[in-house]
């Protein structure tokens, strides 16, 4: 089945989620709709569609004039199948005590290491990612450090890999997992029976900490967010209230060149940098409230 791709950018947030949303009423209707901030310093939004059949390039093209928006790109993109192309792609990811895989690769895990194994048709986040990997290691020195928390959140959780890491490391320890996009806590909540956890982690659908059940989970002890730079930085407040003294917040999705600007947002709530990680582009940095 053919996929056709249409995006376009604009300046604004506001006017590309309101962008987004009339995108949804046109027709033929895309299949599923997002916008993105790039993450460049241009403060350039990008709002893109996907569709299974040619879009009205008419109706896209007076959408784009009504939002002030640059012009339509609109793409086919050809067909694959993309289980057996993650598949080539996606080798195991060793990290620290932790050895990420496919269900393909399952003959491949070694001996003596926390297994966390992703689906290959559940590819939505799977760790195979500076950013992941760097959280994965970042609890991993943690825990060589002596670290036992009492509760954890996973925010922005996406498959839930870091939650689960975590229960697998502590087994029995209290942990919620959130995400804004319905099919991040689907795809979790498979991965949770995949991996032998079914029903030890709560999956909740929601931005941020907005959910009553993190208010009612909360304070907690560790707290993993592998999300973008902007969300990072909106969220340090709400970060700092929901975290216990002494709590170890583990923050990624970050480029190098913006770990300053987010180390600096939650110094400015009471955390302090414990450790910059750097993994090619990205940085993974972990904090520690230093609330009484």
């Amino acid at each position: 089945m053919p996929t056709f791709t249409a995006f376009t950018t604009l300046a604004d947030k506001t006017r590309a989620e309101t962008m987004s949303e009339a995108m949804e009423h046109l027709t033929p209707e895309p299949t599923g709709v997002g916008v993105f901030e790039i993450e460049d310093g241009s403060g350039l939004f990008e709002i893109g569609g996907y569709f299974i059949e040619p879009p009205d390039e008419a109706a896209l093209a007076l959408l784009a004039k009504a939002f002030e928006a640059r012009d339509f790109v609109i793409s086919e993109l050809p067909e694959t199948d993309w289980v057996a192309h993650v598949r080539r792609e996606l080798a195991p990811v060793p990290a620290g005590r932790f050895f990420l895989y496919g269900s393909h690769d399952a003959d491949k895990v070694p001996a003596g290491v926390i297994p966390l194994a992703i689906d290959a048709a559940m590819a939505f986040g799977t760790g195979h990612h500076g950013t992941t990997k760097g959280c994965l290691l970042a609890l991993d020195r943690l825990a060589d450090q002596g670290v036992r928390p009492g509760n954890v959140a996973d925010i922005g959780c996406g498959t839930a890999v870091l939650a689960m890491a975590a229960v697998k490391l502590w087994p029995g320890l209290p942990a919620i997992a959130s995400d804004i996009d319905e099919v991040a806590i689907e795809t979790s909540l498979a991965n949770l029976t995949f991996n032998d956890l079914a029903g030890q982690i709560d999956c909740i659908t929601c931005a941020g900490f907005e959910d009553p059940a993190l208010a009612k989970a909360a304070p907690f002890d560790l707290i993993f967010a592998n999300i973008l730079k902007g969300p990072l930085i909106d969220l340090a407040p709400d970060m700092a209230k929901h975290s216990a003294p002494g709590c170890f917040v583990i923050l990624s999705g970050i480029l190098n060149t913006q770990a300053d600007e987010v180390a600096a947002a939650y110094q400015a709530q009471g955390f302090e940098q414990i450790v910059c990680d750097v993994l090619g582009d990205w940085t993974t940095l972990t904090l520690k409230s230093t609330k009484a």
